[in-house]
């Protein structure tokens, strides 16, 4: 099978890209390097250099390549930069991913594993979320992702197309070539681990008197592999429709700095801070529904492999992709 993947230079994409040519898919990468880094696309892969918002430069992508299928990882993804500027994740994620369908349509490529999120639930009903829950976005970044959703289920109605939605919580974690760097870097782990590495003080917690066991938020940690592996079992499943992609257990944000101090052996002091407004205590996946459908299981996921891999990948790359140790 030939593989398209939009996004394939960012932290999931180039993961999964990876993994793809490890299974002996020939994997083509169409990314902008706005937010990637060329240096995380691996060198068997194809790449394009090439912006979704541009029409002419992803139809001449599909134009060239072919592929068979399409996995989507190329979007925005910072939830308060989306509270700023709306503009850009609608513009980016959605007229962009408008662009990818009609190159799509245009060379008979109608199967789309897209890469979508648990934002686009919001504040949950109840947990673990399932997949029939109500879809209300707090922030236009969940939004814009649940506006693509909608229009290619609108696709597979009246274009025969196939899609997959993965939503997933949070990823995590590392392969032995590829890791976590984004400017800036929103995400808790790497975050903890630049303190192990000198490159912090303090870690900053945002609450502790939430109504969970250590008073921290809960989240659904997911390993990076684990993501990887699901968009391939997806590519070989006839399913179109939504998926979760979660442990199902979640980890405290205490939980996972005890980790780090356990494996770095640094103290990693932390600093607390008031709640952030509409940071739910706990957020946990229901993933029944991708262990039945694709055969998928987490074995990755642990907190301590996740903290692990990701540590090993720092040490070698203390400053991400600029630089190696």
């Amino acid at each position: 099978m030939n593989v398209l993947v939009t996004g394939g230079a960012g932290y999931i994409g180039s993961v999964t890209t990876e993994l793809l040519l490890d299974e002996g898919y020939e994997t083509v990468v169409f990314d902008n390097l706005e937010r990637g880094h060329r240096e995380a696309v691996d060198p068997r892969a194809r790449f394009i250099a090439g912006d979704l918002r541009n029409p002419a430069d992803i139809a001449k992508a599909m134009q060239a390549v072919k592929p068979d299928a399409v996995i989507h990882f190329a979007a925005y993804a910072l939830v308060g930069e989306s509270m700023e500027h709306p503009e850009l994740y609608f513009g980016n994620n959605v007229r962009g991913g408008v662009n990818l369908a009609e190159a799509m349509l245009k060379t008979g490529v109608r199967r789309i594993v897209f890469s979508s999120t648990c934002a686009t639930y919001g504040q949950p009903e109840r947990l673990p979320i399932t997949e029939d829950m109500p879809q209300r976005p707090t922030n236009p970044y969940g939004e814009s992702k649940l506006m693509f959703e909608k229009i290619l289920v609108w696709y597979q109605r009246l274009k025969e197309f196939q899609p997959v939605f993965l939503r997933y919580f949070n990823a995590c974690g590392a392969s032995s070539k590829y890791g976590e760097d984004h400017d800036p870097e929103t995400h808790l782990i790497p975050n903890v681990l630049k303190v192990a590495l000198g490159q912090g003080e303090q870690v900053p917690v945002f609450g502790e008197d939430y109504d969970t066991p250590d008073g921290t938020c809960i989240r659904d940690y997911i390993h990076i592999e684990d993501l990887a592996r699901a968009h391939l079992l997806a590519l070989k499943n006839p399913f179109c429709g939504a998926l979760n992609l979660g442990t199902g257990e979640g980890c405290s944000v205490l939980q996972a700095i005890g980790a780090a101090r356990r494996i770095t052996g640094h103290p990693i002091p932390v600093k607390f801070l008031p709640c952030r407004p509409g940071d739910p205590a706990r957020l946990v996946a229901d993933a029944r529904n991708a262990r039945k459908v694709l055969g998928w299981t987490p074995d990755r996921s642990r907190v301590d492999d996740i903290v692990q891999t990701a540590w090993d990948w720092h040490r070698a790359h203390p400053d991400g992709y600029g630089k190696k140790s």
